[in-house]
């Protein structure tokens, strides 16, 4: 995978040297091209921003050098375009899989008050990561960047990983413990030692379900239960109060 950044701020890209995107860089996995925007101007200052016309606060930055730096990377407009923006659509794990499966992505970050509304003709898609606001692109992109890339093969060591992680199926990843088996009182659940691997998935998948609708409803009632899903509930809560009547009962 090719990738090319389009930014005021290359060296807020250093992080990507670290972790498993570094790594997947230096295995040649992917190629990451940060690319100075300041230098697709044509003024001895350099400038990327001026005042919206019509008045209002802050700057916005200008069509031009941005054009001419997506000209410059992608030529032929063969790459797939992103633009950062508050407008765009939400960035989830389904749209991170689907740009694991683009071969060459350009993202544009935007700062200031935004970028001047025609930059939108020159790119494929504008995506936001979130509701909320934050001072530029660039760390916005530097977080699909790294949830793209350890989609890739090979990225991440056991890619079984990827399919447990949450979000991957619709559900939050259940809960994972490892020693000591006992810390000041909290204890690992003893059916994680029990051997019986069929018992541990279905834990694990009624954790994930419960996790999922305590804590996140909004993706729960996305979620469609299977028949399998009904029953393991089912079973688990029904052990679950015959386990508690029988303390009360002691």
């Amino acid at each position: 995978m090719k990738i090319s950044v389009i930014t005021i701020f290359p060296e807020m890209f250093d992080v990507l040297k670290y972790g498993v995107v570094g790594q997947a860089i230096r295995d040649k996995i992917c190629e990451i091209n940060v690319v100075n925007l300041r230098d697709f101007t044509d003024d001895v200052h350099r400038t990327v921003d001026d005042r919206p016309f019509g008045g209002g606060p802050g700057m916005v930055m200008l069509v031009e050098p941005i054009y001419k730096a997506l000209c410059s990377v992608d030529p032929d407009h063969t790459g797939f375009r992103i633009l950062l923006s508050c407008s765009g659509q939400v960035f989830d794990q389904k749209k991170a899989f689907k740009l694991s499966k683009i071969g060459n992505i350009i993202f544009v970050c935007g700062r200031y008050e935004g970028v001047d509304e025609r930059v939108v003709n020159f790119v494929d898609e504008e995506i936001s990561i979130g509701d909320y606001v934050i001072s530029g692109g660039e760390l916005a992109t530097c977080v699909i960047i790294d949830s793209v890339i350890r989609l890739l093969p090979k990225t991440v060591g056991n890619p079984d990983s990827i399919i447990e992680e949450s979000f991957s199926s619709g559900l939050l990843e259940y809960p994972q413990y490892t020693r000591p088996r006992s810390f000041m009182g909290y204890d690992v659940p003893n059916i994680l030692f029990s051997g019986n691997h069929e018992r541990i998935r279905r834990w694990r998948r009624y954790q994930s379900i419960i996790r999922t609708r305590e804590r996140r409803p909004d993706l729960f009632e996305k979620f469609c239960l299977t028949d399998e899903d009904k029953i393991i509930i089912s079973q688990l809560e029904a052990a679950y109060e015959n386990s508690k009547d029988n303390n009360e009962s002691d």
